[in-house]
């Protein structure tokens, strides 16, 4: 009989302290739904992206792998956009469980740190899995020595639930109110600030609103007239999923969630994504009366295409001309992809809202929805509210003027021009108008225009203020928060 060969003896694990055996080394365990909420954390941190950008993309990409299913991209997404919109909150949860100035801990064990408070304090995810998973992608993306420091902290963090964390890092409301409120419903102090300014009223309205910033927003759809229908829409969602629009006739809600992207009308470009605010400002624009010729429309600020391939949509129906110009050339392809298959005439331009390519007195309608600080999108964009600065504002002051100002000069006398933007500040919106009218700012002579009270052309909305401008809000029409203001040219 062959002799076989002998076992290697295997070497005792190394004893620990007090003599004891130490346990062997067990590698890391990489979970794919972390590690993808992870990776979008780090690159909205350093490269100022947006996760409504980086996050499709790689779940389409993870999907094709079997063994990520529709319930881990769901986790994922939720943990994505849960730690972003309630990073205030967790923050100073966090701060209070180290020894350190928040600053001084490294970006990527914060954002470990943020995702492990989500799923403690925002989460059903029991507090053993929370805090195992997380330490779990500690000692994959940053060694096992910095994991440590996390589940310290985490295991801190899970000594209380949400409720009593507030109770112990909120200033009493009497003492500190704006204060109060933003840690409470995860906003900086400016933007409460702004925000209860232009929503005015009481405690409960802006309570109403900053908690409405916190909610995941349904996808709306638009039923482009004359090339789509809502009712076509509503059969490709299903009905157990879509709800028509609350105040749009062209607007469908996938309630359910969903693709947008799978809809064969939204792949044709007959039908898209459009929150029902942008269809209201675009529908109110077309709807004033005016007097005379109604041929040439222009939308200056068109990019991405939304209101533009609306508003070309609703001129086609009327035999009018479309101008969409868009200032970047990357943004004013998407406004071409946009309109493309428009059956009435529109050209696509790229071209600076402020020296403009027309002459004065070309238009009949025009649309400037300006470029701004995006405060009335922090539904969609939460990432947005802890990247702006109240000094951004005067960076964009100066352009929302000039913009506005060369509308009211493309468009002839009699012809209207809708000022809008998704921003309730009132530094962005009735100011802007206010000045413009008036000619304040060196250099400038007052406008000859009026305010054309804009209520009556968003009919069966609720809750429009004392106009005549109008703003839409989350919390009172489920909307971004738009504004509008209509001006008609008078000499």
């Amino acid at each position: 009989m062959s002799e076989q060969p002998r076992q290697p003896r295997r070497k005792p694990a190394p004893a620990g302290a007090g003599g004891k055996q130490a346990k062997p080394y067990r590698r890391p365990q990489k979970d794919p739904v972390r590690m993808l909420a992870f990776e979008v954390l780090r690159a909205v941190d350093e490269r100022d992206a947006y996760a409504n950008l980086v996050l499709p993309p790689l779940l389409k990409k993870a999907r094709q792998d079997e063994k990520f299913e529709a319930r881990d991209a769901a986790l994922a997404t939720e943990l994505v956009y849960g730690t972003l919109r309630r990073q205030g909150t967790y923050d100073a949860v966090i701060k209070a469980c180290i020894d350190r100035p928040l600053r001084e801990v490294d970006p990527p064990v914060l954002d470990v740190l943020s995702l492990g408070a989500h799923q403690l304090l925002g989460t059903r995810i029991p507090t053993h899995a929370a805090v195992s998973a997380s330490v779990e992608l500690a000692r994959v993306v940053l060694g096992d020595g910095r994991a440590k420091f996390v589940n310290a902290v985490l295991r801190k963090i899970a000594a209380h639930d949400l409720d009593g964390w507030l109770e112990r890092v909120a200033p009493p409301y009497e003492d500190d109110a704006e204060e109060h409120l933003a840690v409470y419903h995860s906003h900086p102090t400016w933007v409460v600030s702004a925000l209860w300014d232009a929503l005015g009223g009481g405690r409960a309205g802006i309570e109403d609103l900053l908690e409405a910033d916190n909610e995941r927003p349904e996808v709306t759809l638009v039923a482009r007239p004359g090339r789509s229908t809502p009712e076509e829409l509503l059969e490709a969602v299903g009905e157990e999923s879509a709800l028509p629009g609350r105040w749009s006739p062209y607007a469908v809600r996938m309630a359910e969630g969903g693709e947008p992207g799978a809809l064969e009308a939204v792949r044709d470009g007959r039908a898209g994504v459009q929150d029902e605010g942008s269809q209201l400002v675009a529908m109110a624009l077309a709807a004033v009366p005016i007097e005379g010729r109604d041929e040439r429309w222009l939308d200056g600020c068109a990019g991405p295409g939304g209101k533009a391939a609306l508003l070309a949509a609703l001129a086609a129906q009327r035999g009018a001309f479309l101008l969409a110009s868009e200032k970047q050339p990357h943004r004013a392809r998407l406004v071409e992809r946009s309109l493309a298959g428009n059956p009435g005439p529109y050209q696509v331009i790229a071209a600076d809202g402020t020296r403009p390519a027309w002459l004065p007195d070309s238009f009949d309608r025009v649309l400037m929805d300006v470029p701004c600080s995006g405060l009335g999108a922090l539904r969609r964009r939460p990432e947005a509210r802890w990247r702006r600065r109240p000094e951004d504002l005067e960076g964009f002051s100066p352009l929302q003027r000039g913009l506005l100002r060369e509308a009211l000069s493309a468009v002839r006398v009699g012809g209207v021009v809708g000022y809008a933007t998704c921003s309730p500040h009132l530094a962005e919106t009735r100011v802007v108008v206010e000045d413009v009218l008036k000619g304040r700012g060196a250099g400038h002579s007052p406008v000859s225009a009026e305010l054309i009270d804009a209520r009556p052309f968003m009919q069966g909305v609720p809750a429009l203020g004392d106009g005549p401008d109008v703003q839409l809000w989350p919390h009172l029409h489920g909307t971004d928060a738009m504004y509008l203001a209509l001006l008609r040219r008078t000499a």
